[in-house]
C-alpha cells in the first residue's frame, strides 16, 4: 500500500506510536486519522495523516476537525462536573430539583448521578419520535420527562447511547440557561484554546472531515479473534439495545452536512480535532479544569464488578466487564493501556478521549 502523506512529529522515546500510527495506514487501510498524547502538559505526540475525504482531494492537517461520535459523551459529563466543583450542581440531588418536568412517570426522586452513570433506565422515551428527532433538543427533553423508565432506575446500567446527552445536557441547560455547546465553548475548549465544539460554527466546516463508510465488521474480527458477535445491521432478539439506538435517526450522508455540524446533539456530535481533546483531557488530569475531589468522583466506580450492561450488553464480547465512572468508562480490562486509573470515552471508528 502506498504511504500516505504523514505530518507531526513524536518526542524521543515515542517513536512506536509513530510506526504504529503508520501502520494503521499500511496496513488497515485507514483513510486519514490523527492521535495526540501530552504528558504533564507537555505534547509527546502530534501526528496526522491521510486524507479528509474519500476522494483523498484534502489532506489531514493538525487543525482537521472530526466528529467523535459517543467521545462527546466526555465532554458534555465534563461541563456537569464543573458545574459540581462550583458547587451549582449536587450529584445526589433528584434531576428535578433543576428540571421540575422530569418527576412525571415516577422520576421524581431520581439523583444526578444516576444519569451519568448510565443507571437512570432511560434509554428512550417510550413513544416514538418522529424523523430525525436527534435534531430537535426540546422535544426529545419533553419526551423523556414524560416517560417512564425502562428498569428500576439505580438498580442496573444500561449504556444510554443517545439520551445521556440530552438529559445531561437539560441538566446542564437548566442551571445555566445556556446549552451544553455553549458552556463547553466558553467555560472549557474556549480558555483552554482547544479545538473542541459541539454545535460547530460554519466558519470551521471547511475544516471538517468527512464520514466515510461503516464500522467494519473485519476490524471486529480482527481485534476479537474467534468470538461471534451478532450483525450489526440487526437488533432482532436485543428490544433494550433497539431501544438504546432508536434515536439515531440522522438520515443517511447526514452526518457530513451543515445542517448535522451546526447541532448539538451531546452524546454523539462533538467535533474536534485530536490535539484539541488531548489538551482538555491533559487540563482535566492536571486538575486545571476541577479540584482534586471532583476529578477522584469522576472515576469512582458505580457499578458492580461484572455487572451486565442492560442496553449494549447483547451486543459487546463475551466477558466484557463495563465498569462506568460518572460519565466516563473505566480501565477496568486495561485497553487503555496499563494505568488502572486511567478513564475516558470511546466512539464508534476508532475513537478514543482519555486521562
Amino acid at each position: 500500500m502506498v504511504r500516505p502523506p504523514l505530518g507531526g512529529a513524536c518526542a524521543p522515546g515515542f517513536e512506536g506510536v509513530r510506526t504504529a500510527f503508520e501502520r494503521n495506514f499500511t496496513a488497515h487501510g485507514d483513510l486519514g486519522a490523527a492521535v495526540a498524547v501530552l504528558l504533564d502538559g507537555v505534547p509527546v505526540v502530534d501526528l496526522w495523516g491521510g486524507y479528509a475525504d474519500a476522494a483523498r482531494t484534502r489532506r489531514w492537517e493538525r487543525d482537521t476537525l472530526v466528529n467523535v461520535y459517543s467521545t462527546s459523551k466526555g465532554m458534555t459529563a465534563l461541563c456537569a462536573h464543573l458545574l459540581v466543583d462550583r458547587g451549582a450542581l449536587d450529584l445526589d440531588a433528584p434531576v428535578a430539583r433543576y428540571w421540575p418536568d422530569f418527576a412525571r412517570g415516577g422520576k421524581g426522586e431520581l439523583p444526578v448521578r444516576w444519569l451519568l452513570s448510565h443507571r437512570a433506565g432511560l434509554i428512550a422515551p417510550r413513544a416514538p419520535l418522529p424523523l430525525p428527532a436527534a435534531y430537535d433538543h426540546a422535544r426529545v427533553c419533553a419526551a423523556l420527562a414524560a416517560t417512564e423508565p425502562w428498569w428500576e432506575p439505580g438498580t442496573a446500567q444500561g449504556y444510554h447511547a443517545v439520551t445521556f446527552g440530552y438529559l445531561v445536557g437539560e441538566v446542564i441547560r437548566r442551571i445555566t440557561g445556556r446549552t451544553t455547546g455553549a458552556f463547553l465553548r466558553t467555560e472549557i475548549a474556549g480558555p483552554l484554546g482547544a479545538r473542541v465544539f459541539l454545535g460547530t460554527p460554519a466558519a470551521e466546516h471547511p475544516r471538517c472531515a468527512d464520514m466515510v463508510g461503516q464500522l467494519d465488521a473485519r476490524l471486529l474480527a480482527e481485534r476479537y479473534p474467534g468470538v461471534p458477535r451478532p450483525p450489526l445491521t440487526s437488533l432482532d432478539g436485543h428490544p433494550l439495545a433497539a431501544a438504546a439506538l432508536s434515536l439515531l435517526s440522522v438520515p443517511t450522508g447526514d452526518v457530513n452536512s451543515a445542517t448535522y455540524r451546526t447541532a448539538e446533539i451531546p452524546a454523539g456530535n462533538v467535533h474536534a480535532s485530536a490535539h484539541g481533546l488531548a489538551t482538555v483531557y491533559a487540563a482535566l488530569g492536571g486538575t486545571t479544569l476541577v479540584g482534586a475531589d471532583t476529578l477522584a468522583a469522576m472515576r469512582r466506580p458505580q457499578g458492580r464488578p461484572g455487572e451486565p450492561d442492560l442496553a449494549m450488553g447483547p451486543l459487546a464480547p463475551p466477558g466484557t466487564d463495563v465498569r462506568w465512572g460518572l460519565g466516563y468508562l473505566l480501565n477496568t480490562q486495561g485497553r487503555a493501556g496499563p494505568n488502572p486509573r486511567a478513564f475516558g470515552h470511546g466512539g464508534a471508528g476508532g475513537l478514543n478521549g482519555l486521562n
